[in-house]
């Protein structure tokens, strides 16, 4: 079914938590009615109470609720939403959603469902963004179906080489093979892990960049084929192939370099008659030469940093596009305004690979002040559901410069305060502080290169040594005056607070 362009009136959200409220809060700004979909482990959530309306759509589960395409455009229709945002996750990169609220003659507020198809395929997207000479990773142009062949093939490439799978994402179905005689059954697990996680077991094979800095740009289209890019993010600090910090613009680019990245990045587009949000990630390699790595067709996790330094707001000018305007400026009207950094606040204990750790937010107090931006869904007393992501908040600080920008994200990130789970915010600020991150000089593999979990446990070390050294010195009796006999008392106070906190 052909575009529908029409004013939007009321838009459903297709998602849940923190960026169910990013996206609904920029949606009331423009005086549109929002409505919230939940399940049932949401009901109490913060964008079910933030909405205009909200309607339960199933059980806890995703595939009983938020993966529900006839649920969700059920919802949309019994409230007379003219529009379905999708967030990012679930269904927001599915074209048989999309091309759903099309036939429903509901607007979706993203790509269209060819474009999403594309660039769902990893070959696919090489072979449209081939024909506009955007540099590729040296590899196979189509599955392997041939094992013989295939190891010819990387023995040409030369080794290590890597096994993705082609619906792949989030790190599955992506093998490293570091010589042939361990090609077939690492070629046997990741089409076997393909065909789990996606229902299709096509993989191919590219050369493998071994110090790769991961590099993506911001891009926009319109329907009037204008297509701009809003600059690029530093993505290449990362746990399980999933970013876990992000900046912009990167430090390892020179003006020369994210000019011809930019220009490459706005061809991928052109290549799929894109429009709506997207955005194209590169791999950079030690050379500084660039590789078209895949196209997000959605809002990413990480967008705040560009609306910092662009003063864009991406969901407005999504709405904007989606509903048949014309982007409102040039690429040549853009310039970026200082440095930004994001760092995703998850429940997860790094000491333990990173693994989630569910449970009650105790304690919850997010840092404040100029140029800090908390994009979340919880609140104090809250529960972090196990069925779904468990990524609390984003942290996001803007600054002049770089360095600046890292000064107030680790002042940020000294004021948070919770308990009850254990979170990303020691390794946040352990990656932040480490100086392959203040040089600049760091790539995918900074977890593995630097990371260990007794590093974290450092951290709180010369508190704790503090807190014994006062306790000691009260104890022998050195302290005796009603002035000293206070700040003994709130060192206690604060030993006792410490100990509960760690038990939380």
């Amino acid at each position: 079914m052909a575009f529908i362009m029409q004013k939007i009136n009321k838009v459903l959200v297709a998602n849940r938590g923190e960026i169910a409220l990013r996206v609904m809060r920029s949606i009331k700004e423009m005086g549109i009615a929002t409505v919230a979909v939940y399940s049932e482990a949401d009901r109490q959530s913060l964008h079910v109470r933030f909405a205009d309306e909200a309607i339960c759509i199933g059980p806890p589960p995703s595939s009983e609720s938020y993966l529900r395409i006839d649920k969700i455009i059920e919802a949309a229709k019994s409230v007379g939403a003219n529009a379905i945002h999708p967030g990012y996750g679930f269904l927001s990169e599915n074209e048989d959603f999309a091309e759903a609220c099309l036939d429903a003659e509901i607007i979706f507020i993203g790509p269209s469902p060819n474009t999403i198809k594309i660039m769902g395929s990893k070959l696919a997207a090489k072979e449209a963004v081939a024909k506009f000479n955007v540099p590729l990773v040296p590899g196979t142009s189509s599955p392997i179906s041939d094992v013989s062949e295939a190891k010819t093939i990387a023995n040409k490439i030369g080794y290590p080489i890597l096994i993705k799978a082609s619906a792949g994402g989030g790190g599955k179905g992506m093998r490293v093979v570091n010589s042939e005689p361990e090609f077939e059954s690492q070629l046997e697990r990741a089409t076997s892990e393909a065909i789990s996680s996606f229902g299709d077991g096509s993989v191919f094979i590219e050369k493998y960049i071994t110090n790769p800095k991961h590099i993506e740009f911001q891009v926009f289209g319109d329907h009037f084929g204008n297509v701009i890019h809003l600059f690029d993010r530093e993505c290449s600090i990362q746990r399980r192939h999933q970013k876990v910090i992000e900046e912009a613009p990167s430090s390892a680019l020179t003006p020369e370099l994210r000019k011809a990245m930019g220009e490459a990045a706005v061809n991928v587009a052109k290549s799929c008659e894109y429009y709506n949000a997207g955005t194209v990630e590169f791999i950079l390699d030690e050379n500084k030469n660039f590789y078209f790595l895949e196209m997000n067709t959605r809002l990413q996790v990480e967008h705040p940093v560009t609306e910092m330094i662009t003063g864009v707001d991406l969901v407005k000018l999504q709405i904007h596009v989606a509903q048949g305007e014309k982007i409102p400026f040039q690429q040549k009207d853009l310039s970026i305004r200082g440095h930004a950094i994001e760092a995703r606040v998850y429940a997860e204990d790094p000491s333990n690979n990173f693994l989630p750790d569910i449970g009650t937010l105790s304690t919850y107090k997010i840092p404040k002040g100029h140029g800090v931006r908390v994009d979340d869904g919880f609140e104090q007393g809250m529960n972090i559901p196990f069925y779904y992501d468990p990524m609390i908040a984003k942290l996001v600080c803007h600054a002049a410069d770089r360095n600046t920008a890292i000064e107030k994200i680790i002042r940020a990130l000294n004021e948070y305060d919770i308990t009850g789970v254990e979170t990303t915010i020691g390794f946040c600020r352990f990656a932040i502080n480490h100086e392959a991150f203040r040089n600049g000089n760091f790539d995918t593999n900074f977890v593995g290169k630097y990371f260990r979990p007794e590093l974290l446990q450092n951290e709180n070390g010369f508190e704790e040594e503090q807190i014994a050294v006062a306790l000691a010195a009260m104890l022998s009796g050195e302290h005796q005056d009603k002035q000293k006999a206070s700040q003994i008392q709130g060192i206690n106070s604060k030993w006792k607070s410490h100990r509960e906190h760690k038990r939380d």
